[in-house]
């Protein structure tokens, strides 16, 4: 267990660093590999959006190869302003033309039995798995909440479900709204690399918690089960 945290004055410099960390990876990847990236909501994921749609354009960056899924969603319309797939495609895909056989968003407004199951058979059918079947993606995005909440995995889940093999799963969760699609922690501590947005006041209990104990937060049993991640902070006392 290991990760390089990196520390920015406000939330601007902190989108702006990881959207050109990113898209300097994007652009030196392997010519015509497919690449897989699952994308969060919250307010820091806007600025985020908002940047490698600006640095892109600029840049010309080639997305044709590139995959975007979600590592959670609401159970909401993609209208609905609560749908982090409705953000994305207003301020990243969109902007940024990406074609739609690329985007593979959950169907948050479908039966849960019926999103779940297109859900994990579309990852399966781009996302190459390792020796278990787990799918790996190259890249997820995370954000954090006041609790250490990530995706949609929140604090008081039984052992037997937190240890689960499940790729994506329904979760009911104390925001609303309440009902949600989320990766589970097996994907999170398979994926090849995790970049944690963690921006926003009150969050610095949570964040230092995750980094002590694997069992304080849920970013603390990702961080905790992976053999690296990278944070992106902008909160008080985590400067060099």
């Amino acid at each position: 267990m290991s990760w390089e945290l990196l520390h920015f004055a406000d939330e601007s410099a902190l989108a702006n660093a990881a959207a050109e960390q990113w898209l300097t990876q994007v652009a030196a990847r392997e010519a015509g590999r497919v690449y897989t990236v699952a994308l969060s909501g919250g307010r820091i994921a806007k600025v985020f959006f908002a940047a490698v749609a600006r640095l892109g354009k600029e840049r010309g960056t080639d997305f044709a190869t590139v995959h975007f899924f979600w590592a959670d969603e609401r159970c909401v319309g993609p209208d609905d302003p609560e749908s982090n797939y409705g953000v994305a495609r207003a301020l990243l895909l969109d902007p940024l033309a990406i074609p739609a056989g690329q985007i593979h968003r959950l169907l948050g407004e479908a039966p849960e039995p019926e999103a779940l199951a297109q859900a994990n058979a579309e990852l399966g059918r781009i996302a190459p798995g390792h020796g278990r079947g787990q799918p790996v993606f190259d890249l997820i995005f995370l954000g954090m909440g006041e609790e250490g909440h990530t995706a949609s995995l929140f604090p008081g889940e039984s052992s037997a479900v937190m240890e689960g093999p499940e790729v994506y799963r329904a979760v009911t969760t104390p925001k609303p709204p309440p009902r949600r699609i989320t990766l589970g922690y097996a994907p999170l501590a398979a994926a090849r690399q995790v970049w944690m947005l963690a921006s926003g006041r009150g969050k610095e209990a949570a964040l230092r918690a995750s980094l002590d104990a694997a069992d304080a937060t849920p970013f603390g049993r990702v961080l905790h089960a992976r053999a690296m991640t990278r944070i992106f902070t902008d909160l008080t006392g985590f400067g060099g």
